[in-house]
């Protein structure tokens, strides 16, 4: 489900003379935080990311989880792109009556592929088809070991309002997972969407700052079959070059608003989590 499925993806750098952009030079993929750019590199440049995502605060008890990924990012073409990458995790869980569960390690592995439609170079925006298989040894939402297969696929729309100073984002994804518990061997499905938005303003060269807004929905069954949860996030990102090859970014969002189907209460702390965080460090080689 959206907000557990976290299947790492790259990133590319500013260019290496950030403090000297022209127009066109601007790279747009990572300067939000959750949401993304349309940009994918060009043919030619290789780039390593590693990523970090934390979740943490449930409705019972203590709840921790940081899944983190590896990927390797090369674009075939101006237009396509496949990043291959490995997952890891690590969970803190403690619920009433049960004991804590502390894990931790390798999870698995995941193959994203992105298929650029409109150039915002040459487009009125620019628009690039996301899609993410994965699969994992551990179950998103307890940390118990598992089998789990999940695809993403996303729809990534930019637009620089103002030329190399503001850049607006407009992600629509969908997500399906299936997961089967070792202990147990119950099979449990689930998918959602999520529409995100996100503004980023060029501060000085090579820093950005602004905001991000989610909505999301959870829901029981591979084909949005039953609602089972929804969640709003806001929270501020931050994306800075750290040198002509290297960069990071990091975001941290706050449920706002939410339900969760047949519990009281303002907020969905039964599928969602109350915080989310992501860090990303790239380097291009």
């Amino acid at each position: 489900m959206l907000g557990q499925l976290t299947a790492p993806a790259l990133a590319q750098t500013l260019p290496t003379a950030a403090e000297n952009l022209t127009p066109g030079d601007l790279d747009s993929e990572h300067l939000f935080g959750f949401t993304e750019g349309s940009d994918l590199g060009v043919p030619g440049e290789v780039e390593l990311e590693w990523e970090t995502s934390g979740r943490l605060g449930k409705r019972l008890g203590r709840f921790l989880a940081v899944d983190s990924g590896l990927a390797l990012k090369v674009p075939l073409t101006r237009d396509f792109r496949l990043a291959p990458g490995i997952t890891f995790n690590a969970y803190d869980i403690g619920v009433p009556g049960d004991p804590t569960r502390t894990t931790g390690g390798f999870n698995g592995g995941f193959l994203e592929t992105r298929l650029r439609l409109l150039d915002r170079r040459t487009a009125p925006f620019g628009l690039t088809l996301n899609l993410v298989p994965g699969y994992g040894t551990v179950d998103g939402g307890s940390g118990a070991p598992a089998s789990s297969f999940g695809t993403e696929v996303g729809l990534l729309a930019d637009r620089e309002v103002i030329p190399d100073m503001l850049i607006a984002a407009v992600n629509v994804g969908f997500a399906f997972s299936s997961v089967r518990m070792n202990a147990t061997d119950a099979r449990v499905a689930g998918s959602g969407v999520e529409v995100a938005g996100a503004l980023a303003y060029r501060v000085q060269p090579g820093y950005f700052l602004g905001g991000e807004v989610r909505y999301a929905w959870t829901y029981d069954g591979l084909t949005l079959d039953r609602l089972a949860g929804q969640a709003a996030y806001l929270g501020p990102t931050a994306y800075v070059t750290l040198s002509p090859h290297a960069w990071a970014s990091f975001t941290w969002s706050f449920q706002i608003a939410g339900q969760s189907a047949g519990e009281p209460g303002p907020l969905d702390l039964s599928s969602f989590d109350r915080h989310q965080m992501r860090l990303r460090v790239g380097y291009s080689f």
